[in-house]
């Protein structure tokens, strides 16, 4: 019986070929889509997962809220986790990373190389994570200084094997010299679904940090291993009061003036220690000084949704445009019936046909995953490969949905194709029932109710990103050509600033290791308003070391006081503040005043004076509100910045290599543009904003091949009524309209329950910006004119072409 419910099937598959390549390809694309986001969806849920003991890693967040200013990190001090694992038995064992150092240039032949995924690590990084050795003892790898593991494609990359313990690579810091480390093992490369990936992990012991043993120092990525069946929130409330006050309330003292804990919080201040799970890091972690981008589980959700819902709306079309071509196998199910045909068979069949045209479907869904999986790598960032659809998780929904997506989209045909009776179908009397009408009407509504959303949700993405790209941040963002790695200049960056600023179209230079885009440089520290600091008047602010033209290359302007200016030789003891710190401070005009700080070096109390005030600027994401900064007159070397005219860009660069090349020979020549560095702060919102666009293109062309079967369909059942009404006098532009109105009400009817769909979901997808745009009227205006517009168009295709049919053809069959 299976076996003839198959060769039936092809054999009206094979007999309606448009039919057949219009729902399978409207089917495809939307399997197509599922399976697409179904990767990437699963790709961001993977995240730290390879690890073998990830359920009992933890990574220490801190939190701090001194008199106004907020710090949300993913960092603690060097000591706080070997103190954890010393008082308490639930810690099994900790890891420490520290990656602030910047860049490190690694000596291959008479070259350098730039290497950015460097880190210091401890030896026990190997015993949290699961990082298996491919060559040497992980164990003991970093206990000794200078002692460097390296994965196996950096190991390949510099020596061409990874058969290397013993050898060595040589390393330029910021400074001349060159340090040789010694190959200790090789480990397998790190999977690129971590929240970090590093090439080269340097011992503990070199790392360049000027402040161990600093409880109130927050630099370093610290995570504990905790016994089996440790409950981390317990823990997490256990140790908190316990270690502020055994550690962290001394050091404090010696800073300021402080009895308690209890008595730091009264005043409103807070400093707090939090776990974070390791596997929810990439998800939902928004911190500061993340060790790569983090995603956001919000658009796992949204995508997640999209996912299902162009699923559902391809199932909905397989019913539509099967229903469409109803009334031609109405005959066929008659005859079917008075030969003995029972309901359930018919049933069968019809399912038998909606799962066949699924696999058919399903195939050609995986085929167009194979084509586009490059692009979608390249717009959604990421590395999928395309042996992902066989992983565990994905590789079962290739066999559910055939028949799960075949059985769903085919059941209301096979329902209503197998209900009709026989002696009407024969005479030609088929009628259809309201209820299938109904439905058919509530299916209408949901596919463009959810177009409709998808057409919100894009704008109101593209309408932020503007919004970021066009508000007055402060300082200008455009023509300031960065090049990276001044400090291998050495004692010739100054010339070279000197150099570039006399070349034609260079306006104005700076040397400094801060920009203000959230992938620069950062350090803070505490000020106080008085030379004694107390819970009342101390404050975190921070310190970005530049020179005299750093505010007029960046286009910021002083709104009161004055610049540094090489006229006035006490400058080195002056500072800028913006306008953030000066509302702190409870100051109209600051300009004159003093903030007392400590010399982290020689731990003694040094003043500045505040010489002027800089109007705010975001230095982060506006994700998040400006906090207090201030300026030092100071050296500092990470980047040499010109502000340029765009005119002379592509003849500049070169010019600028060339000066580059003899004042640093052998090192590479790098080089970005500060806008550039501002977009990359927002590219997750850019890639979801292309993501949503593409997706609700798609979403919208199936759901119109949808509405183009049903039209058909309507069109069918109402052939002898559309000719007695030509014959009547009936123009073709009214028949389009008697034909389009219903469907009109229908999206319209989509477009009400939508709109504050969206609204509300988009909403609060714009609360994650301390800036943002607002959610107006016309966004919604355009959404309906163009569904409406897509609507009508698809529909007018059939409509017209029904008005235009000869009506003595349709009357001739009464």
């Amino acid at each position: 019986m299976f076996k003839n419910y198959l060769k039936i099937s092809w054999r009206n598959l094979m007999k309606n070929k448009t039919f057949s390549i219009v729902n399978i390809t409207g089917l495809a694309i939307g399997l197509a889509c599922f399976l697409l986001i179904a990767l990437y969806v699963t790709d961001e849920l993977s995240f730290d997962k390879y690890n073998v003991k990830a359920d009992r890693i933890f990574r220490i967040n801190s939190d701090l809220l001194f008199n106004g200013t907020e710090a949300h990190m993913p960092v603690s001090s060097d000591m706080m986790g070997a103190a954890l694992k010393k008082d308490y038995p639930q810690v099994e064992d900790f890891a420490r990373i520290y990656a602030s150092s910047g860049n490190r240039f690694i000596k291959k032949g008479n070259d350098y190389i730039n290497e950015e995924r460097i880190a210091f690590a401890d030896s026990t990084l190997f015993n949290v994570f699961t990082l298996p050795a491919l060559k040497g003892d992980t164990k003991i790898a970093l206990n000794e200084p200078n002692a460097v593991v390296i994965t196996a494609s950096t190991a390949k990359k510099y020596f061409g094997t990874t058969d290397v313990i013993g050898k060595t690579v040589e390393v330029k810091n910021d400074n001349p010299t060159l340090t040789p480390f010694k190959i200790t093992a090789v480990i397998k490369d790190i999977p690129a679904n971590s929240h970090f990936n590093f090439d080269f992990l340097f011992s503990m012991k070199n790392a360049p940090y000027p402040q161990w043993g600093d409880y109130l120092s927050h630099n370093f990525h610290t995570y504990l291993l905790l016994k089996p069946g440790v409950d981390y929130k317990a823990f997490e409330k256990l140790f908190l009061r316990q270690y502020l006050n055994k550690y962290v309330l001394p050091q404090a003292k010696q800073y300021m003036q402080i009895n308690s804990i209890e008595e730091f919080e009264h005043t409103g201040n807070r400093i707090n220690y939090s776990l974070m799970p390791l596997t929810k890091i990439h998800l939902y972690s928004d911190r500061m000084f993340e060790l790569s981008p983090s995603g956001n589980v919000q658009y796992v959700y949204i995508f997640s949704a999209v996912a299902l819902f162009i699923l559902l709306i391809a199932c909905v079309n397989f019913m539509n445009l099967t229903t469409a071509r109803s009334a031609g196998r109405a005959k066929e199910v008659g005859v079917r019936k008075v030969l003995g045909s029972k309901r359930k068979e018919l049933i069968a069949q019809f399912l038998t046909e909606s799962v066949m045209m699924t696999l058919f479907s399903l195939m050609l869904a995986i085929l167009l995953v194979y084509s586009v999986l490059h692009a979608f790598n390249e717009i959604a960032g990421k590395d999928i490969s395309f042996i992902n659809i066989f992983s565990p998780v994905i590789f079962p929904l290739l066999f559910a949905l055939p028949i799960i997506v075949g059985l769903l989209a085919g059941s209301y045909p096979a329902l209503f194709l197998s209900a009709f009776k026989p002696i009407e179908v024969l005479k030609g009397k088929l009628k259809m029932g309201s209820k299938s009408g109904t439905l058919r009407s509530v299916l209408v509504v949901f596919q463009f109710f959810i177009s409709i959303v998808l057409i919100i949700g894009t704008i109101v993405i593209y309408r932020q990103l503007s919004f970021i790209q066009n508000k007055n941040i402060g300082f200008n963002k455009n023509q300031v050509l960065i090049i990276n790695d001044a400090y291998n200049l050495g004692n010739n960056v100054q010339a070279f600033k000197n150099d570039v600023e006399h070349l034609p179209g260079v306006k104005k230079g700076t040397i400094s290791g801060f920009l203000p885009v959230s992938s620069s440089s950062r350090s803070d520290n505490s000020f106080s308003t008085e030379a004694v600091m107390d819970v009342h008047n101390g404050f975190n602010m921070q310190v970005w070391d530049v020179d005299y033209d750093y505010l007029e290359t960046m286009g910021m302007d002083v709104v009161k006081g004055r610049n540094f200016s090489r006229d006035f030789g006490s400058d080195s003891s002056g500072m800028l503040i913006n306008e953030a710190t000066a509302k702190i401070l409870g100051m109209d005009n600051p300009v004159g005043k003093k903030l007392y700080t400590m010399n982290l070096d020689s731990q003694q109390k040094i003043s500045y004076t505040i010489l002027g005030v800089v109007r705010n600027f975001n230095y982060e994401s506006l994700r998040q509100t400006v906090g207090p900064l201030c300026f030092k007159l100071q050296r500092s070397y990470g980047l040499a910045s010109f502000r340029v005219n765009a005119g002379n860009i592509s003849s500049l660069i070169p010019t600028i290599e060339n000066k580059w090349k003899s004042m640093a020979p052998g090192m590479p020549f790098s080089y970005r543009f500060l806008d550039d560095s501002f977009d990359e702060m927002y590219r997750a919102e850019q890639r979801a904003g292309k993501i949503a666009l593409i997706f609700s293109t798609l979403a919208i062309f199936i759901a119109c091949l949808g509405l183009f079967g049903l039209v058909t369909f309507i069109a069918e059942q109402r052939t002898k009524e559309i000719g007695i009404r030509k014959v009547l006098g009936a123009s073709v532009n009214g028949i389009v309209q008697l034909l389009s109105k219903d469907f009109m009400k229908l999206v319209a009817i989509a477009f009400i329950i939508a709109a504050p769909v969206s609204w509300f979901f988009m909403n609060k997808w714009l609360q994650n910006f301390a800036y943002r745009t607002d959610i107006t009227w016309w966004i919604f205006a355009l959404a309906a004119v163009l569904a409406l517009f897509i609507a009508l168009a698809t529909i007018s295709f059939q409509a017209i072409k029904a008005a235009l049919n000869n009506p003595v053809k349709s009357l001739r069959t009464e």
